[in-house]
């Protein structure tokens, strides 16, 4: 599976798409990717062009300058197609494997994100908070990067706004969820000047480019689309939902699998090739995003996969470009 999914990136890169995003689970079925940066490094290795980013490393298992060491080299390494997208990830067992603690996911995320943002950002680091203490090391090699944050809350919407940072959005949102985050994002960035911690020397900090993830299916027909993911999504998804385990003996969210395949084949563009274009059409007007990162294994089978990689790129993908 694995080795599947650097084959569908280079696919991509054939395609037309302009980048790839890799996300990152522990312990389960859904995703088998346990080292988003990890997967990024082969696929940047096997293309020449095709942007690589991670949605998302998961940064309250991780400490945040060996993640910033890792994304540096790839930032490098690729001659800068690697972005780095982080979250702060669920209460789940990772916590207790990886030894970070409950505590450090419930009220720690912003002290580790800042510390994330400090290391790809300046030539030395140190720290002196709650969770990091350490004395004033280089980065080798240094970078300047800014990551793209996670958001599925008001808090976090907050936190990316006060430091200039990209949001990535869910697939479980609509449109009217995506502009009302948006619009408290726009409401929560600092007006005063230097109000906002300092951004990497070459970022601009008035293009915050944010980025959001819906499911991307293209068929002969809508009807076609709907009724294979309808089909195929519930078959996988519902054994991965349920590997995520809770570290301290809270109920698991539940969550009713065939209404929300209902809802993401409602709301995404799945369909046929005008739908498609239709619906990233509408998503752009109602919320201005320009950038979306297409999911597009809903089928669970991977010559499927590749053949709807190919026909998005020739069939809906020329007619949004500019």
């Amino acid at each position: 599976m694995l080795r599947d999914c650097v084959e569908a990136i280079a696919v991509a890169e054939e395609s037309g798409f302009d980048d790839a995003w890799i996300a990152e689970h522990h312990f389960m079925s859904y995703g088998v990717c346990p080292s988003a940066a990890t997967l990024a490094a082969v696929a940047l290795g096997r293309t020449r062009t095709i942007g690589v980013g991670t949605a998302v490393s998961v940064l309250s298992t991780r400490h945040p300058v060996a993640l910033a060491e890792q994304a540096a080299m790839l930032h490098h390494l690729s001659g800068g197609r690697f972005t780095l997208g982080v979250g702060r990830g669920g209460p789940w067992v990772d916590l207790e494997v990886f030894g970070t603690g409950l505590a450090r996911f419930e009220h720690g995320f912003a002290e580790s994100l800042d510390l994330l943002c400090r290391a790809l950002g300046q030539h030395t680091v140190s720290a002196e908070g709650e969770f990091f203490r350490f004395r004033e090391v280089a980065m080798v090699p240094a970078a300047s990067m800014r990551p793209v944050v996670a958001c599925t809350s008001p808090g976090t919407v907050r936190l990316a706004a006060g430091r200039g940072l990209p949001m990535l959005l869910g697939m479980h949102m609509d449109d009217a969820d995506k502009a009302a985050m948006l619009a408290g994002y726009d409401a929560a960035r600092p007006s005063a000047p230097g109000a906002a911690p300092p951004l990497p020397p070459d970022a601009d900090a008035g293009a915050v480019r944010h980025v959001a993830a819906v499911v991307g299916y293209v068929a002969d027909s809508t009807k076609v689309a709907v009724r294979e993911l309808r089909t195929a999504m519930p078959r996988w998804l519902e054994p991965g939902l349920a590997g995520y385990v809770p570290v301290d003996g809270r109920r698991r969210p539940a969550r009713d699998v065939g209404e929300y395949v209902g809802f993401l084949t409602g709301v995404h563009p799945v369909g046929d090739a005008d739908r498609c274009v239709e619906t990233m059409r509408r998503t752009r007007e109602a919320t201005g995003l320009e950038h979306l990162i297409l999911m597009v294994e809903g089928a669970g089978e991977h010559a499927r996969t590749l053949e709807n990689i190919r026909r998005l790129g020739a069939e809906v993908l020329p007619r949004l470009r500019g």
